[in-house]
C-alpha cells in the first residue's frame, strides 16, 4: 500500500521567506538521506538567478519549468532511478492549471508529497494562475507571514517604478526583488493606489 502523499500550498507576499522555508525542508530531509526534486520557474533570467535562492542567503539547484514543461514525468522518471522523499516547487505562482493537476497526481498516484511555495496575488490583487489552481485543490494550505511597515500583517504586493511610486497598470509578471515590490497590509496598499 502506498503511503499517503499531500500536495501542499505554502503562500505568502513578498519578503515572508518562503524561499527560505523551502530550502530548509529540502535540508531536513537531506540531513536524513531522503532526495527531494527541486523545482523552480525558468522566466527569471536575471544574471545570478540560475537556482533557488532566499533573501538572507541560501540557495540550491533547482530544475527549472515553464509553462510547456511536464514535471509530473519528469519526477516520475526522477522517482523510477532512485525513490523521492518530496518534490519542492518554489515560485509556485507561475505553474499553469495543468501543471498543478501534475503535483497533485504525484501526491495521490506516486504517493510522493509535494511542497508548493509562491505569491497569491499579483501587484493589482489578482490571483495568478497557479495560485489559484492551488488555493482550489491543494490538501494543504499554509499561510507564511510578512510585516507591512505598520507592522500589521502584509498580504498585498505593491509594484512601484525607480523612483518608488505605486505602478497601477502593466503586465501581470513583472520580475523583481525589493527594487519592484513592497509587501503591504491591504490598507497601506489600497492607499498607495490612491484608493
Amino acid at each position: 500500500m502506498r503511503r499517503l502523499a499531500k500536495l501542499y500550498f505554502y503562500y505568502a507576499s513578498m519578503n515572508a521567506g518562503k524561499s527560505s522555508n523551502l530550502l530548509q525542508a529540502a535540508f531536513n530531509y537531506g540531513e536524513r538521506d531522503m532526495r527531494v526534486s527541486l523545482w523552480t520557474a525558468a522566466i527569471d533570467d536575471r544574471p545570478g538567478f540560475g537556482a533557488i535562492s532566499s533573501r538572507i542567503g541560501l540557495s540550491s539547484d533547482a530544475h527549472r519549468f515553464d509553462a510547456s514543461t511536464d514535471i509530473e514525468g519528469h519526477v516520475l522518471r526522477e522517482h523510477g532511478e532512485e525513490p523521492l522523499a518530496c518534490v519542492l516547487v518554489d515560485e509556485a505562482q507561475f505553474l499553469t492549471r495543468d501543471q498543478v493537476w501534475q503535483l497533485a497526481r504525484l501526491a495521490d498516484k506516486g504517493g510522493i508529497p509535494v511542497l508548493c511555495y509562491g505569491l497569491r496575488t499579483d501587484f493589482q490583487g489578482e490571483l495568478f494562475p497557479g495560485s489559484a489552481a492551488l488555493l482550489g485543490i491543494a490538501d494543504s494550505l499554509v499561510e507564511l507571514k510578512s510585516v507591512c511597515k505598520c507592522g500589521r500583517k502584509a498580504t498585498m504586493n505593491l509594484r512601484v517604478d525607480e523612483a518608488g511610486r505605486a505602478v497601477k497598470a502593466g503586465a501581470q509578471t513583472e520580475i523583481g526583488g525589493n527594487d519592484r515590490y513592497v509587501a503591504l497590509c491591504r490598507k497601506h496598499f489600497s492607499e498607495a493606489l490612491g484608493g
